[in-house]
């Protein structure tokens, strides 16, 4: 399985809206493309006084599939994002490939 990771600081003026908009708009038209098996947001947990971080992370299959996402559907997505927030918020994306999952106590 591999990741897509959307990392993401976020103004604190803006940033009860920014959390809302993605949990209820974002997010969803994202997974709506149906490129995306399955998705998490974290929020950093940095000492900083710079606002706030989130990891964002979408599942897919295969290169191809983000490919096709990143061709088709992340244009339109990122400017959305782009025109609401400017750059209030600051984000960088990175891919991630699952090499093994742990189960249970790995003692």
């Amino acid at each position: 399985m591999y990741i897509y990771n959307v990392t993401a600081n976020v103004e604190e003026s803006i940033h009860n809206d920014w959390l809302k908009w993605m949990k209820e708009v974002h997010i969803p038209d994202v997974m709506a493309t149906k490129m995306f098996l399955s998705n998490s947001m974290f929020e950093v947990l940095v000492d900083h006084d710079q606002g706030h971080t989130y990891s964002i992370q979408y599942g897919f299959k295969d290169m191809e599939t983000l490919k096709l996402y990143q061709q088709v559907f992340a244009p339109k997505l990122q400017a959305e994002h782009k025109e609401r927030y400017g750059s209030q918020v600051v984000a960088f994306r990175t891919l991630l490939r699952r090499e093994h999952e742990f189960e249970g106590d790995s003692n």
